[in-house]
């Protein structure tokens, strides 16, 4: 979202174990676009190792165990998985076809780093509020690698707000919101800090206590100078 301004992308390097990470794009929920793999070989060529992993065209074949076993391998020689924004809906059901959804659990339980943007972001939560339907409404399926909901977009885009607080108060699981330029940044299933790439961008907790929607400014570093 950002192409002149490195820092998300600097920060998410900066935690790889070795230099230079070998980092995997895949961009699922934008039906594998070829734009969307320009972009991101722009941005990683010359300061890590990418490479991506596209499932679309042969996301309706039949699972082929050795072909899983090949993406299991594949995605355990990274250091970083980077998932782009789109269709979350479209994603999750691709990756599930090709048992995708499993072999990154793994690989996040062996420490893998895996990261996204929009679609990117939310899959790897329980739920959250995705406009994959033609509208802004609850997903419902996510991984759930992180037991929340998640909210992109949240300050950028005027009806995000309004939207993520009345699924909440409808019944949506709590959890995290981020504007653009905001990463939440967890180990395992703590979040550690909130970093961000614009001075003014935040990220909330939302969650709702004694049926009240609260929304809790979380504290932030920016990565700038």
């Amino acid at each position: 979202m950002e192409p002149d301004n490195p820092l998300l992308d600097d920060f998410i390097l900066s935690l790889a174990p070795k230099t230079p990470a070998k980092i995997c794009f895949i961009p699922t929920a934008s039906a594998d676009s070829a734009f969307y793999l320009v972009k991101f070989y722009r941005a990683f060529s010359g300061r890590a190792i990418p490479t991506d992993l596209t499932t679309f065209e042969s996301a309706s074949l039949p699972r082929n165990p050795a072909h899983t076993s090949e993406l299991a391998r594949f995605v355990a020689e990274q250091d970083i998985v980077y998932v782009g924004g789109g269709n979350t809906a479209n994603l999750l059901s691709i990756w599930r076809v090709h048992g995708l959804d499993r072999i990154l659990r793994h690989a996040w339980r062996r420490g893998v780093i895996l990261c996204g943007v929009s679609a990117g972001m939310i899959c790897w939560f329980r739920d959250g509020l995705t406009d994959s339907y033609g509208g802004l409404a609850r997903l419902g399926d996510g991984l759930g690698f992180i037991n929340a909901s998640a909210c992109p977009h949240y300050g950028g885009e005027k009806l995000r707000r309004p939207a993520y607080r009345k699924a909440i108060k409808q019944g949506l699981l709590g959890g995290y919101a981020a504007d653009d330029g905001a990463a939440l940044h967890f180990r395992g299933t703590s979040l550690v800090e909130v970093v961000t790439s614009r001075k003014r961008a935040a990220a909330y907790r939302v969650e709702l206590v004694d049926g009240r929607v609260r929304e809790t400014r979380l504290k932030s570093r920016f990565l700038g100078a």
